[in-house]
């Protein structure tokens, strides 16, 4: 059963964050620390008290309202979604799927654009947000393409694309290899491509360039992933119980993995960082770095890729093309991580080229 759902965060939930940002109890900090030893002090001070005395969950509530959310139960766990209909009736469907520490609130800015020409489901994984938290191990990204396929099912649809960055890329290239037959196609705008020593392949000075930077990465695990793919409940308790701790460690992503010439609203990251906040979801998001498998999945369908010259990595499309079907590839000079909310225009731009023409390539010939 799919039922409406609005947003209405108790007004004592709001009181408690306040209460604890005002009795924040904050660590030293050495002079001219900067960067170096994680996200400075005075920033997020800054940040902290804009979020205790000026930032309005009542505002952004009302504004998400605006959208059409759903809820509906999945292989057992609740699964909420934004369903915004196209006004033509005939438009393909995409499902849009987040990342971490995203959630569905990354495509806000999408949402109009593509609107015009696609019908839009936008998930939020199981484990986050208004999804969350599970309560059992397992939720990895095939489990969520498998939910996601269920879900494009009870909605009526039978031929669909999909989107993501992030462990949304994971989970739209998984959701094309459980539902190949419903799937026209798969668009990512970040793919990790790790170094194959067995690819007899000529690869560019450019290229070279990002391959050195996937293998520093790979060598030099992130903290952050280390931490969420061990001990993600450890970590949990944390982050759960000091508002502070759970903005800091959202704010070093979204300021690390952002182009600096489109910086992300501190309004917005505090909608993103006050949602996983007030649905206490940070242990169950986390648990999606410890379910997932490392490695990469086949995906049978035609693949499009954007890339983003300020993401962790950008991919080496000769690696790729030896994994997917790539049929579309664009480079852009900005924008970051979290392009839905730092470039939407170049985004859905791009989104909409890959699948329109994904529909014109799949209709059917005419005869003489």
């Amino acid at each position: 059963m799919i039922k409406p759902f609005r947003i209405d965060i108790p007004q004592t939930d709001l009181d408690d964050l306040a209460d604890r940002l005002s009795r924040t109890r904050w660590p030293n900090e050495v002079a001219d620390a900067g960067w170096d030893y994680g996200f400075p002090l005075t920033r997020l001070k800054e940040l902290a008290e804009y979020w205790r005395t000026g930032y309005d969950w009542r505002a952004h509530e009302a504004e998400l309202n605006a959208l059409p959310h759903f809820t509906t139960e999945i292989d057992g766990q609740n699964i909420h979604f934004v369903h915004v209909r196209s006004a033509n009736p005939d438009a393909l469907a995409l499902v849009l799927t987040h990342g971490w520490p995203g959630s569905f609130l990354e495509f806000l800015d999408v949402i109009e654009p593509l609107a015009r020409d696609f019908h839009l489901v936008i998930p939020s994984i199981p484990g986050y947000g208004f999804s969350g938290p599970t309560h059992e191990r397992g939720w990895d990204v095939v489990r969520v393409a498998r939910a996601w396929a269920e879900l494009m099912h009870r909605l009526g649809y039978e031929r669909y694309g999909a989107q993501g960055g992030d462990f949304g890329s994971g989970i739209s290239t998984a959701l094309g290899a459980v539902a190949p037959e419903h799937v026209v196609g798969v668009h990512v705008n970040y793919l990790p491509t790790r170094p194959d020593p067995d690819a007899d392949i000529e690869l560019s000075a450019t290229d070279e360039a990002r391959l050195d930077r996937i293998r520093q990465l790979m060598a030099n695990r992130p903290p952050y992933q280390a931490l969420q793919a061990t001990t993600p409940q450890t970590l949990g308790y944390a982050l759960t119980d000091s508002p502070v701790g759970q903005l800091a460690w959202i704010a070093e992503r979204f300021a690390q993995w952002s182009d600096p010439r489109a910086p992300i609203s501190d309004e917005r990251m505090l909608t993103d960082v006050s949602l996983y906040w007030l649905t206490a979801t940070a242990a169950s998001s986390a648990r999606l770095h410890r379910d997932t498998a490392r490695g990469t999945a086949p995906c049978p369908v035609p693949v499009g890729v954007a890339v983003f010259a300020h993401d962790i990595t950008q991919p080496v499309r000769p690696l790729a093309e030896r994994l997917y079907d790539i049929r579309h590839w664009s480079e852009f000079d900005r924008g970051g991580h979290f392009a839905a909310m730092e470039t939407p225009e170049l985004l859905a731009e791009d989104i909409r080229e890959f699948f329109l023409t994904r529909l014109k390539d799949d209709r059917p010939a005419v005869a003489d």
